[in-house]
């Protein structure tokens, strides 16, 4: 495959993170070439590459590091305690709510409460 088309994110998403950092090489090896191109006042076409590869550049980066993050997702599923950066994000006061358990707890007082008083009925007028 010419490094100098674009690349496609499908076809990255299936490689090992070594073929993508060898990728990156090759991809920061024409950049320079082109900028040196640039600078010696290369050919329109070369000129017009510089912008496609830095942005196969960026692509790589962020595959890496999607597939990264997707596999320690994958490791901290069942532990007890996750990173910051893999937990929900939410908003802060959504973050410091009380859990479903938390909020169904009852204290002792409350409990001799309920148990001592009788459901109250009333009567409905109609």
């Amino acid at each position: 495959m010419s490094s100098s088309s674009r690349l496609k994110t499908r076809e990255l998403r299936g490689k090992k993170k070594e073929e993508l950092m060898k990728q990156l090489d090759e991809q920061k090896q024409e950049l320079s070439q082109l900028r040196v191109a640039k600078v010696t006042g290369g050919a329109a076409s070369k000129l017009s590459k510089i912008r496609v590869v830095r942005k196969n550049i960026a692509r790589i980066f962020t595959i890496a590091h999607q597939t990264q993050k997707e596999n320690l997702r994958l490791y901290y599923k069942n532990k007890k305690f996750t990173p910051k950066d893999l937990r929900p994000k939410k908003t802060r006061a959504m973050r410091r709510a009380l859990t479903k358990h938390e909020l169904s707890l009852r204290t002792c007082k409350q409990q001799r409460h309920s148990a001592q008083t009788k459901m109250r009925k009333f009567a409905l007028k109609e």
